[in-house]
């Protein structure tokens, strides 16, 4: 997750709803009119649905927000809409790769216009931002957050401070990496902060909405296009290998599958120098992973890595009618995060939302998880459990030796109310409700 872009949702301009691009130009006018000065934050939108069949421009905000600045991510946040007054404020903007002149911003473009956006954030709404986050993630029963960070999404100052604020109050541990290759002075924050790995949102590609995921062909809606591979194998091989030799986990954002092989490619090369053994042992770590064949999934076990998923993508966008059907066509849509495959095939998964792309809710994500869109793709509810709640501290090489519960383990639990059994939960799309939690031993809900 990303706790400051989940906070500003959460407090700030949520399009999620909007179901036409009237509606959402209504949501940001009425924004503007609540909030008269500062930056105009917002996410969520997707037009894929909308009866105008098309998306925001610049020219449709600066109808409405005149010369306010404004910051409109897409559902996948790797592209935005921005206001004219915004673009002026980006230097070389129009010489970068994803620009065009309607303000509908990807690539570079848009990690540019993200970092000024951001930027702007004082530092009292970034902490006010992220408080809002761990409080919510507090409140559904959420002990632990991996904090996705890197120079294209947020900061190193603004990764310190969610860390710093973690530690103040009893809350949800904040467990944090840093997406920016080795030799670029990644792995230098991962030792100054005390991260737990390098990596998350270090973008190899972009995602299907956007048309920016790598794709080993073409797009079905956009044929002209198969995505882009942000990075050369060989920049990725000296990454990995610098954080194995560190024993540092790695982290990499692949989405389509030919960035998935990219980055298989790299870690087996590396495997051939330093060993499989010095690879396993950091447990490296592909976010999103929705795109992926069975001999990638062989890969992923041979080097023991970890897929860190988000359900909440498929039931979002899955199964034959979806976003993913119009832009990868039906076959390929159903073949999208084969959660049963990488289970099956001896993969270790973590389940998570990638909040704001989707909400903070665990058993949401446990539900999807089984309730696949793809018949057959799913897992077997204990399955979902475990890689929900065991799973996430092994994405982080944090699990406690003798299992879950033990004595002497932390003390890290949560008590739910339900009248159900977990069968029963997920027959029924019940939610039980967190009554209690305990981090580290301390109280954080509930009655102690």
């Amino acid at each position: 997750m990303h706790a400051t872009a989940t906070g500003l949702a959460l407090t700030g301009l949520d399009l999620h709803g909007a179901d036409s691009l009237r509606s959402a130009l209504a949501a940001v006018a009425a924004h503007v009119a609540a909030h008269p000065t500062g930056i105009v934050l917002g996410t969520g939108w997707e037009e894929t649905a909308w009866p105008e069949g098309r998306a925001l421009t610049r020219h449709d905000l600066d109808a409405v927000v005149g010369d306010r600045q404004v910051y409109l991510a897409r559902v996948d946040v790797h592209s935005a809409t921005v206001s004219t007054a915004l673009l002026d404020r980006v230097p070389g903007i129009t010489g970068l790769p994803g620009f065009a002149a309607d303000g509908r911003l990807r690539l570079d473009a848009h990690h540019a216009a993200r970092q000024v956006a951001y930027g702007a954030v004082d530092p009292v709404q970034r902490a006010a931002a992220q408080r809002a986050t761990l409080d919510l993630a507090a409140d559904l029963g959420i002990g632990c957050v991996h904090e996705m960070a890197g120079p294209e999404v947020s900061s190193a100052e603004d990764l310190a401070g969610v860390l710093a604020l973690s530690r103040q109050d009893p809350g949800p541990l904040v467990l944090g990496w840093w997406g920016e290759l080795s030799e670029r002075g990644g792995l230098d924050v991962v030792r100054e902060l005390g991260l737990a790995g390098a990596g998350g949102d270090l973008f190899c590609d972009g995602a299907f909405g956007s048309h920016t995921a790598a794709l080993s062909t073409p797009y079905a809606d956009r044929p002209e296009t198969s995505g882009v591979l942000r990075f050369e194998t060989a920049q990725l091989v000296e990454h990995v290998r610098a954080c194995t030799a560190a024993g540092v986990q790695a982290g990499f954002h692949c989405i389509g599958d030919a960035a998935v092989d990219q980055v298989l490619a790299a870690v087996a090369a590396v495997g051939e120098q330093l060993g499989r053994d010095a690879v396993r042992a950091c447990r490296h770590r592909l976010e999103h992973v929705e795109m992926v064949s069975t001999d990638a999934i062989d890969e992923m076990r041979r080097w023991g890595m970890v897929a860190s998923v988000q359900p909440a993508f498929d039931a979002a966008w899955g199964g034959d009618d979806g976003m993913y059907a119009e832009r990868l066509g039906v076959e390929r849509a159903l073949a999208c995060n084969p959660l049963a495959d990488l289970s099956d095939g001896g993969v270790a998964i973590a389940l998570g939302s990638d909040a704001p792309v989707t909400p903070l809710d665990p058993w949401g994500g446990v539900h999807a998880a089984v309730d696949h869109r793809t018949p057959g793709a799913g897992l077997r509810p204990f399955d979902a459990y475990d890689a929900a709640t065991h799973g996430g501290w092994h994405a982080a090489r944090a699990e406690h030796r003798d299992g879950p519960l033990a004595v002497g383990a932390p003390a890290h639990l949560a008590l739910w109310a339900t009248d159900l059994t977990l069968s029963g939960v997920l027959a029924e799309r019940a939610r039980p409700t967190c009554r209690g939690l305990l981090v580290s031993g301390d109280v954080v809900r509930g009655a102690p």
